[in-house]
């Protein structure tokens, strides 16, 4: 049995994850940082490490795993630590075991495990939908230095001969400040003419309205039946998300596509980044969540994840 999908599933909600007689599966969150050579930027996300001292069983895999796979904690427990032994018999043999989407483990000379974490997936369920980015260095003041330095070498000059030469510019610039305030005094009395005609053509036409309003009889004789409308409404506070969006028509756009497939898809608000959350479906049933969520992952979403949180309808 694969420990890994079950693994990866509870590092979204809990600091830590243990893997009873191997060890445990630790994360901490980071705030954003930017890269001060290269002017990358990555988002905020929970950092994973491993510590094999920690190895008692509390209990929080071998139940999840009971739940998912609908078997007792007892033969839940078994199946781990089959699992542990055949991972320890390769990591003696000198093999690196690699988990998806968590990182690999190896032994070094001393026999102490090793653990690289991996960096393409973040568990922080709040930094859903940012991405790594790099930003163009900012040369303002490059520029800048580069202007004042030209200035220096090639100064700028006016000569008397230079202004006789150009005093035509004067009469020129007079000519078109006349022709502008003219043309203006036009174009504000046609706009004037054109209000005042519309208004007078509105108010015919509203009069015209009025009258066929009052000349008109209505007699209903056979009432239409109510129509009464079955709209079963989501509850729940498990919440299977299909997307975080900046925009919000990106977000209407996607609850249309999974509504065509099918899913009771609908928004479920923002979260403290400002992104509009999207959902398949919302959940009262913690099973019965899982159990779809396994079922869209296989079948239309590997990266569709669960958000346990109470949603004001």
């Amino acid at each position: 049995m694969q420990l890994e999908p079950y693994i990866s599933d509870l590092l979204y909600r809990y600091e830590c994850v243990t893997v009873p007689e191997f060890g445990s599966f630790l994360t901490r969150k980071t705030s954003a940082t930017i890269h001060e050579t290269t002017h990358a930027f990555y988002p905020p996300k929970k950092v994973l490490s491993f510590n094999e001292q920690i190895q008692e069983n509390d209990g929080l895999l071998a139940r999840y795993i009971a739940d998912v796979e609908k078997i007792p904690y007892e033969e839940a427990s078994k199946k781990i630590k089959k699992r542990v032994k055949y991972l320890k018999s390769y990591l003696v043999e000198g093999e690196t075991i690699a988990f998806e989407n968590i990182g690999s483990l190896s032994l070094n000379n001393e026999g102490k495990m090793l653990f690289e974490p991996s960096y393409s997936f973040n568990y922080l369920t709040d930094a859903f939908g940012l991405s790594q980015f790099t930003s163009p260095e900012v040369t303002r003041e490059t520029y800048k230095e580069t202007v004042e330095a030209i200035e220096k070498v090639v100064p700028i000059a006016v000569t008397p001969q230079r202004r006789q030469s150009r005093g035509y510019l004067k009469y020129a610039a007079v000519g078109l400040i006349a022709l502008t305030i003219g043309g203006f005094a036009a174009s504000n009395y046609y706009v004037n003419q054109i209000e005042t005609h519309n208004q007078l053509a509105q108010e015919e036409a509203n009069t015209q309205l009025e009258n066929k309003i009052q000349e008109a009889t209505f007699v209903i004789n056979n009432p239409l039946p109510a129509v009464t409308l079955n709209v079963k409404k989501q509850y729940g506070n498990y919440h299977i998300i299909a997307g975080a969006f900046r925009v919000e028509e990106n977000s209407d756009k996607k609850v249309d596509q999974l509504k065509d497939l099918g899913y009771a898809a609908r928004k479920i608000g923002t979260n403290k980044y400002g992104l509009h959350e999207v959902v398949y479906a919302s959940y009262e049933d913690r099973l019965e969540a899982l159990q779809a969520l396994r079922d869209v992952k296989k079948t239309h979403n590997k990266d569709a994840w669960l958000l346990v949180k109470a949603i004001e309808e």
